[in-house]
């Protein structure tokens, strides 16, 4: 039997997982959607806005390209109030290489949680007609990676609660995972708000030299892009947001439409899967979705075991599913990965996928000099930034028979929505539990006055539906809509035709208003 990596199955860690969660404080004074709060020239912050980078080696970063460099930045905690200390974060650039100089283009490639620089330095080639004209910017933010990275100290990944049919004492245990990732996490916690992170921004796009912020962002990259719009509209300058993330809807909601976004997601899949010789879960769709979900009861059932004693479940078959749903690339790798879990009970297959962004980088030992990242900040960031985007939630203080109940009430409500993926996603109802109130401030965003905008919506999307790219557009006002008809999540890495429409706009300035579409299949 192969060696398995284990997998979380506690419903407290299935909580965190899949939530869209967050920490964080409100604005402060004077701090609302398009009120251009914080000025270079204002006395407070004007040392922020005055200091400059050194530039060297990247040492965090073993394999980077040659030409990339890191630096810091320091930025405070609240940029309110700055007295309250300040914080490092993290930067990378690859400096233009062509003739015609635009200055810098800042970088997000999603979450919230994955560090920027990582993300830079493994494929620096994906925007190598950008990186022509701009010196290519990535960073982690506050929080994230090698920027003050919070931490919960393994509580994530502890089976609190698991196998306890008691809600007040999964409720404790959520509570308890709360309050230890407030220990390790340090003082960044409470100000780890996207409206936090635009700020930064804008600290970075001053120090860099840039009159206005040209950006790029996907998924999560386009909640921050956003709120970057909303703070600062006459700063912004070309931005383009892909895989266009929702202002206004709760978490519970979020996760509703995800589970939707999934099921459609699946299906595509299974359509193409069963038009392939050899599909193991069959010759047409209905049957095929009946085969997988005999699956996956089986393996929930029965898991198979690793050397290493770990259990690969029908959940962690899901779980696999769900990551390799993200790139229509990942189908034939998907099929043949559900093949050898039907045929030779071998797990390996899927395993390799890895997540939403593809598979695992392989393990490197850090060099002389290196900073370690806790093993778990990625997922308590995750949990933190969402949770504090997030003033729609339950009431932390609710007696448990309360909370229970709402799960009860939307249950079918989920699993009519996907009866593989809906069951994951209600957990996301507990996912803040414990945990301070999130900000309002994304719900105010409504029309700020800033410069057209691209947004690029996929009409496949399994984490981001399409209606969240035009509902979107709707709150920024002036903006142009790319509609790609195609699967997979965000779709400069998937289409052509975007990236040729993306890249005009952000070069040239080439920015048609209202809907444009590029074709599937390319």
């Amino acid at each position: 039997m192969h060696r398995f990596r284990s997998r979380r199955t506690a419903v407290v860690c299935a909580a965190a997982v899949v939530a869209l969660t967050s920490l964080g404080a409100s604005p402060g004074p004077g701090a609302s959607p398009g009120s251009d709060p914080a000025a270079p020239d204002s006395a407070p912050l004007a040392r922020f806005y005055g200091q400059h980078v050194r530039w060297g080696g990247c040492p965090d970063q073993p394999g980077a390209p040659a030409a990339m460099r890191c630096g810091t930045l320091t930025v405070p905690l609240d940029h309110a109030d700055p007295a309250k200390g300040t914080i490092e974060l993290a930067l990378a650039k690859i400096p233009a290489n062509g003739r015609k100089r635009l200055g810098s283009l800042l970088l997000n490639f999603g979450g919230p949680g994955a560090p920027g620089i990582e993300g830079l330095a493994a494929d620096p080639t994906a925007f190598a007609d950008l990186g022509e004209s701009y010196d290519l910017v990535a960073f982690d933010p506050r929080g994230v990676g090698h920027s003050a990275p919070i931490s919960c100290g393994g509580a994530l990944d502890a089976d609190h609660g698991a196998g306890d049919d008691d809600p007040a004492a999964q409720l404790a245990a959520l509570r308890a995972v709360a309050e230890r990732c407030a220990e390790r996490s340090g003082p960044v916690l409470p100000y780890i708000g996207t409206d936090h992170a635009a700020r930064d921004l804008d600290v970075m796009r001053q120090v860099l030299g840039d009159p206005k912020l040209n950006y790029l962002g996907f998924s999560y990259g386009t909640r921050l892009g956003a709120a970057y719009a909303a703070l600062f509209p006459r700063r912004v300058g070309r931005m383009v947001l892909d895989g266009v993330d929702t202002l206004t809807e709760p978490l519970a909601q979020q996760a509703l439409v995800s589970a939707q976004g999934q099921q459609q997601a699946l299906e595509n899949f299974l359509r193409w899967c069963t038009r392939q010789s050899g599909c193991a879960l069959g010759s047409n769709t209905r049957s095929a979705k009946e085969n997988l979900t005999d699956l996956v009861a089986h393996l929930d059932r029965h898991p198979l075991v690793g050397e290493d004693g770990s259990h690969f479940t029908g959940q962690d078959v899901v779980e696999a599913i769900g990551g390799a749903l993200y790139s229509e690339k990942s189908w034939p790798g998907l099929a043949e990965g559900l093949a050898m879990v039907d045929r030779e009970a071998d797990a390996t297959g899927l395993l390799q996928l890895g997540g939403p962004i593809g598979p695992p980088p392989p393990q490197v030992s850090p060099p002389p000099g290196a900073t370690p990242v806790p093993a778990d900040n990625m997922q308590a960031a995750l949990i933190a930034v969402n949770c504090a985007d997030d003033p729609d939630r339950g009431d932390a203080k609710a007696a448990p028979a309360v909370i229970e109940k709402e799960i009860d009430a939307r249950a079918a409500e989920f699993r009519a929505a996907s009866p593989l993926f809906g069951p994951h996603q209600l957990m996301t109802v507990l996912s803040c539990y414990g945990r301070p109130a999130g900000s309002d401030f994304l719900r105010g965003i409504d029309r700020p006055g800033a410069p057209p905008v691209l947004l690029v919506g996929t009409r496949g999307d399994p984490a981001t539906p399409y209606r969240w790219t035009e509902e979107t557009a709707a709150r920024l006002g002036s903006a142009g809509v790319l509609d790609y008809k195609g699967d997979g999540h965000a779709a400069y890495i998937h289409s052509g035709c975007v990236r040729e429409r993306v890249n005009a706009f952000l070069v040239e300035g080439e920015l048609a208003t209202g809907t444009r579409a590029c074709p599937a299949g390319e």
